[in-house]
């Protein structure tokens, strides 16, 4: 909900520096307010250290005399690894998330260019897909925080990611002005519904020992398949219509939500702790 709320402010913020301040002046305040973050973390953060990669394993206590593993990125991104190749519902989750994060790139990236080649390129109207997307997020947000999602947690994954799927393939049609900015509002209100039961799962499912590790990776992936999927998707934009890249990859992502509910080690985790324990 924080989240949402700051995505919500940005565009409404940006857009009114735009009317009296140059683009220039307004990516410089993303220096200023990173170095205020940074200035925070530094100095008021302490993070207490933890247990090494390689010195927690299903609870088995390290020899005396052994030299701890030095901790580093390296070795907890190893172990992570390691740890999802032995758990048939990570490998699954990860992939899944490795699908879902690259192929909804054109809906988060070129709807911008599209609306601005179809609808015009005022800043109220790119401003107006922002804000509605942010809106939705925080109003999916509230939704999770009151009811907390289906009892199987991959039913409200699979759910949202057939939704968002179902908005990218009509934002590929395209309707009208409104109904595009509706649409974008209802696929930001999915997020939530995605985020929250698989982060909850992951809670649950993964060893305390291993979680940072299996979070790490997962925000990894997200960060950074998006972006990498541009180098794709840019250049196709000027050879393929940005409607069609939406249609194809939204389908994609319907098959996505549909395939989800029939992996089993995905349903076999989404459940609750107790009814998985008696299964």
């Amino acid at each position: 909900m924080i989240q949402s709320t700051m995505t919500l402010l940005s565009p409404m913020l940006s857009a009114t520096l735009l009317t009296v301040a140059s683009i220039k002046a307004i990516f410089f305040i993303d220096v200023v307010t990173a170095a205020i973050g940074i200035t925070i973390l530094v100095v008021f953060l302490h993070v207490p250290e933890r247990v090494g990669a390689g010195e927690a394993e299903e609870g088995e206590e390290a020899e005396e005399g052994e030299e701890a593993e030095e901790a580093s990125y390296f070795s907890d991104l190893r172990a992570g690894i390691a740890y999802i190749a032995e758990r048939g519902f990570l490998k699954a989750f990860f992939l899944f998330n490795a699908v879902f994060f690259t192929f909804m790139g054109p809906m988060e990236f070129l709807t911008p260019l599209q609306i601005a080649r179809r609808f015009g390129d005022e800043v109220w109207r790119l401003s107006a897909i922002e804000v509605a997307f942010s809106i939705g997020m925080l109003v999916g947000g509230l939704l999770m925080a009151y009811w907390g999602g289906f009892a199987n947690r991959l039913y409200s994954m699979a759910l949202a990611i057939f939704i968002f799927g179902a908005c990218t393939v009509v934002l590929g049609l395209p309707p009208r002005f409104t109904t595009y900015v509706v649409l974008t509002g209802v696929a930001g209100f999915v997020v939530p519904l995605f985020n929250t039961p698989a982060t909850v799962m992951l809670q649950e499912r993964v060893d305390e020992a291993y979680l940072g590790r299996i979070f790490g990776l997962h925000t990894m992936i997200a960060s950074s398949l998006m972006p990498l999927s541009m180098l794709v998707y840019g250049p196709l934009a000027d050879v393929i219509s940005i409607e069609r890249l939406l249609v194809g990859t939204g389908a994609v992502l319907i098959l996505q939500g549909v395939l989800m509910l029939v992996n089993r080690p995905l349903r076999q985790a989404g459940r609750p702790m107790l009814a998985s324990a008696t299964d």
